[in-house]
């Protein structure tokens, strides 16, 4: 086989072996490993490549932001910062229709931004939502639906793993992405109330009433906040500003919520322990998958496939905007039973030189920071889209009386939303690149 035949096989091949639950990682590393001893003929090769890309892997710098940001969200709930985001967002909204499931989403949007894992929010959120909701009247499909797609808001509001490491991967300035991320984070968490308000309205009794709350205790809960918007604004101001690099960001954020959580007297040596040991687990599966993915992209480099997906792209004819069209659909489809991070990782180096070559109007930084930001929305958007969705099952396993298929006719209503904002955003790029 040429070089290129075997380029081509080695994604069926991945995909196999993704499919025999062999993890993604190994499944990439694997891949890449087969496909070059393939191509030279020689395994020591390989090996020599295996040498090199591990170095290069892990003494990146960037890197360290990782495990800072992972840090920074395990000392978060810790910290009981996500009940006070609830609890205050719940004071004052709480008694209006669908209020409660609205200060839901709010929370979900305030956690993420200190917390920067859609699953992490969703599996957080759940513990300290979903029985004031049960508790307030809600059904429990509008419940278990509303949290699933507020989860997905903490991979989009900043900072976001994900985006930490698709700058990475395509070379593009952290900061600038993450900032990218702000405003259409935003539009998710407005859109999100809007289609609570339209769905309470369509079926007023899934959602139960809430008496209000006094105006003295809406601020004193208020009040109870404050750690996290200072976290935030440090953390995003400085990078901002260029104050400290995003690495730096990251540090002082897991040293500013680590603070908090010893101040509120819940980060004892044990959650210390297990604070550490989750981030150290965490890391190392990130790791794995970045070292994964750079080693098959190596080998794809090496074997020309990408080029020539992309010429092939170019030579179809059509404009660019449809080509962007059908690889955002395929995002979605792949987002429904792929890890987020992996997939990015998998395909990027495929997609982006194809796009590249096409005429956008726009810089190269421009269109690869909107394009990172248009497929981490898609992505998210698989993670809540039936049947498959991670975060459904996620959050439903949390509450075995709801049957899933009521998840589903609910959470149909936040996928609606989700796609309306990917066409707006589509259609109007300098949305996503106003702040950069």
């Amino acid at each position: 086989m040429s070089n290129l035949e075997i380029g081509l096989w080695s994604f069926p091949a991945l995909l196999g072996l993704i499919f025999l639950r062999v993890p993604i990682g190994i499944s990439m590393f694997c891949a890449g490993f087969g496909g070059l001893w393939l191509m030279m003929g020689n395994p020591n090769l390989a090996l020599a490549k295996l040498k090199t890309e591990t170095f290069t892997t892990f003494s990146d710098y960037s890197m360290s932001i990782v495990p800072m940001f992972l840090l920074m969200g395990h000392f978060a709930s810790i910290g009981g910062m996500s009940r006070a985001l609830f609890k205050a967002a719940e004071s004052w909204i709480g008694h209006r229709p669908g209020g409660v499931a609205m200060a839901a989403v709010g929370a979900c949007a305030g956690f993420g931004a200190i917390c920067g894992s859609s699953l992490a929010t969703a599996a957080t959120m759940s513990k300290v939502a979903l029985p004031e909701l049960k508790r307030a009247g809600y059904a429990g499909g509008f419940s278990t639906a509303t949290l699933a797609a507020g989860g997905t808001l903490g991979i989009l509001i900043p900072p976001s793993l994900i985006l930490v490491v698709y700058a990475i991967l395509t070379e593009q300035n952290i900061a600038k992405l993450l900032l990218a991320a702000f405003i259409p984070g935003l539009l998710a968490a407005v859109g999100y109330a809007i289609t609570i308000s339209l769905y309470v309205r369509r079926y007023p009794d899934q959602a139960g009433t809430r008496p209000p709350v006094s105006y003295a205790d809406r601020m004193r809960e208020l009040v109870k906040v404050w750690p996290v918007l200072a976290v935030f604004a440090t953390v995003v101001g400085g990078i901002y500003t260029g104050l400290f690099t995003p690495t730096q960001g990251a540090a002082v954020g897991a040293a500013g919520t680590g603070i908090v959580a010893a101040l509120n007297g819940t980060l004892g040596r044990s959650a210390m322990v297990e604070a550490f040991l989750a981030t150290a687990k965490s890391s190392a599966m990130i790791y794995l998958i970045v070292f994964g993915a750079k080693y098959y992209n190596g080998f794809l480099a090496r074997s020309g496939a990408p080029q020539e997906v992309s010429e092939w792209l170019l030579s179809q004819g059509y404009a660019p905007i449809v080509i962007l069209i059908a690889i955002l659909v395929f995002y979605l489809i792949m987002g429904c039973v792929m890890d987020s991070l992996s997939m990015i990782l998998l395909t990027v180096p495929i997609f982006f030189p194809a796009l590249k070559m096409m005429e956008w109007g726009m810089t190269t930084e421009e269109l690869a920071i909107w394009f990172g930001v248009l497929v981490l929305i898609v992505v998210e958007v698989g993670l809540i889209t039936p049947p498959v969705g991670m975060n459904l099952f996620i959050i439903n396993s949390m509450d075995r009386e709801t049957p899933m298929p009521e998840t589903y006719r609910a959470v149909i209503w936040f996928v609606g939303s989700d796609l309306i904002r990917v066409a707006i955003l589509l259609l109007f790029p300098a949305i996503t690149l106003f702040l950069i």
